[in-house]
């Protein structure tokens, strides 16, 4: 610990606070913060968080998925959750509800990782382009940007293990493994048995991930507005957490049933061999794309919301930077002449 020649106090920078503690005639450095705001250990550690936070909750859903993706390819068989959850008990015993963990693992570590990490990065890049004022009023519109761009990245990373999974929960004695499933999929259709899906990924993933950030951002702003009945600064870290959880779940509710249509066509998609999107969604028709919204729901809400809940755990556990929600900049005040 560095030891500063300097009287005991609190200095301010613009991205990390540090007080002088004196002990023993001695002034001792303490950081409120293990690293600035915009750095690379900051981008680097929040790619870690997005790694723990979509890989470990999309892994712990895997049954709810695995029922859900039945049901939008064979709607026939599996009628609704509680029918699938039986029909699969009843074929593949316990073990068959854990189809596909492993493409879900690897695959959504790694769509975190730029998913979380790249929306800091555009987010402080877009920011920066912006301005201050205008990065406050049009605030909206730069998650959305920071978000959607993140996301392109992020589907690209997702996609190879995505049709590995669907094609092992969806096609009953394909393969039942990852190791099985991959080389012979691969032998088949070459490299584009696994990014076929990319596109209609896109359109499932970004409209879900605009969404997630988006309303889980301006949710925050509301819920510290008009529901916490003390200010954020004033909040300890368990109840930060908690409003952290509220707002992810209200985000999550959102982000199903806008990406759900998407979601049953890349479903239908990875399943058959030489289908388009286009041919797929049109064969399932407007009722069709919505068969398994239910279960969906249920499983995005609190998917979502887990996955803030780690994620924002994660930058508390590291001592990273948490800015506030955003308010508004005195220079913007004087300009509107908010201020006295």
């Amino acid at each position: 610990m560095w030891k500063p020649n300097c009287p005991g106090g609190k200095l301010m920078t613009s991205n990390k606070r540090v007080f002088f503690i004196k002990m023993h005639g001695v002034s001792y450095l303490i950081t409120e913060y293990s690293c600035e705001y915009g750095s690379m250990k900051f981008y680097a550690l929040c790619g870690f968080g997005g790694v723990l936070s979509c890989g470990l909750t999309h892994t712990a859903v895997v049954p709810l998925d695995l029922v859900k993706c039945r049901m939008q390819v064979d709607p026939q068989k599996y009628k609704g959750i509680f029918n699938g959850f039986s029909v699969t008990l009843k074929e593949d015993g316990v073990r068959g509800l854990a189809k596909g963990w492993a493409p879900t693992f690897i695959g959504y570590s790694m769509q975190g990782l730029c998913k979380f990490g790249f929306y800091e990065v555009f987010k402080v890049l877009y920011s920066n382009m912006l301005g201050e004022e205008n990065a406050y009023l049009w605030r909206t519109s730069l998650y959305l940007a920071a978000s959607a761009s993140a996301e392109f990245f992020a589907d690209i990373a997702l996609a190879p293990m995505e049709a590995t999974k669907v094609r092992i929960q969806t096609q009953p004695g394909y393969a039942n493994t990852l190791r099985d499933a991959a080389p012979k999929m691969y032998k088949e259709e070459g490299l584009k048995a696994f990014y076929k899906g990319v596109a209609p990924l896109w359109m499932r993933q970004i409209p879900y991930t605009m969404m997630k950030f988006a309303c889980f951002e301006r949710t925050v702003e509301a819920l510290y507005k008009f529901v916490v009945p003390k200010p954020r600064s004033e909040c300890t870290k368990a109840e930060q957490l908690v409003v952290t959880f509220v707002a992810g779940y209200i985000a999550g509710v959102f982000c199903a049933i806008v990406s759900h249509p998407a979601d049953s066509v890349v479903s239908v998609l990875n399943k058959e061999k030489g289908s388009s999107a286009s041919q797929v969604l049109q064969r399932l028709g407007f009722k069709g794309v919505w068969k398994g919204l239910f279960a969906r729901i249920i499983m995005i809400g609190t998917l979502t919301a887990l996955q803030w809940f780690i994620y924002d755990s994660v930058k508390v556990y590291f001592r990273l930077p948490r800015p506030p929600p955003p308010e508004m900049p005195e220079s913007l005040k004087k300009k509107l002449g908010l201020t006295q």
